[in-house]
This record gives structure tokens, C-alpha cells and sequence, in this order.
């Protein structure tokens, strides 16, 4: 018999952003248990509020893992659509207040490609700068 992993299920208040209810990452022998499944029928949390104030954010199984692990997720950006964490500091004598951020692993994306970017132009120029020097 096989196990089927399905992604999270991350249901928030559309104007805040407060997450209501997280299905977190699950695994069923049924493979059409991600179509099957329906928390607003389940969850009182979710059953006491009108449908459309709802909106959900679905994850494949590995998305954010180690976001995951490492922080904890704040809220639904209600503008945006996207996950945003807090990233507690071990060391911190006493808890800091919260400060929702995007994932780690998206900023850590954009940095790469930023860098990447960077050090094409820096090769442009450096070429640019050669043909000069050199007359070439």
C-alpha cells in the first residue's frame, strides 16, 4: 500500500492576514485525498466565518521546509498573497516581539540573483575597460 504526502493547506483572513488554520504537511493512502479534503467542513475555526472572508494558500509537500523548521509562520501578507515568518533569535535572553518578514529561502533567491547580475556587469565592465587600456 503506498503513502501519499500532500502539501499545507494555509488558511487566513483575507483583510489581516491572521492565520486561521494550518493543515500542515499530510499523508494518506488515499491518492485523491488532496481533492477530497475540506477543513472549511471540519474546522470550527474556519466554520464560523463567512467563506468569502477566507483565502488559502496552498503548498506542495517540500515548499518552505526549512522555513518551517527554522522559523515560525506570522501571518498571510493580504496584499501580496505571500508567507511571511518570524525568525526568533536563540540567543535572545527574553522573546523579541515578532517581526514578519518573507521566507528566508525567497530573500536568500533574490540575493542570488542579484549577486549574479552583479558579477555579469562586473565583467562587462571589466572587458569594456580592457578594450580601452588595450586599444583592442
Amino acid at each position: 500500500m503506498d503513502l501519499y504526502t500532500f502539501g499545507r493547506w494555509i488558511y487566513y483572513d483575507k483583510t489581516t492576514g491572521e492565520i486561521l488554520h494550518n493543515t500542515g504537511v499530510s499523508h494518506s493512502t488515499d491518492p485523491k485525498y488532496g481533492v477530497k479534503r475540506n477543513p472549511l467542513d471540519t474546522i470550527s475555526k474556519l466554520q464560523e466565518r463567512q467563506p468569502e472572508t477566507v483565502g488559502v494558500v496552498k503548498l506542495e509537500p517540500e515548499d518552505y521546509e526549512q522555513d518551517f523548521r527554522e522559523g515560525v509562520l506570522g501571518r498571510i501578507n493580504p496584499e501580496t498573497g505571500g508567507l511571511e515568518f518570524y525568525y526568533p533569535d536563540p540567543n535572545a535572553p527574553t522573546p523579541q516581539e515578532p517581526v514578519y518578514q518573507p521566507p528566508l529561502s525567497d530573500q536568500v533567491k533574490v540575493l542570488q540573483e542579484k549577486i549574479q547580475q552583479t558579477d555579469i556587469e562586473n565583467k562587462l565592465a571589466l572587458m569594456e575597460l580592457y578594450q580601452l587600456i588595450t586599444g583592442e
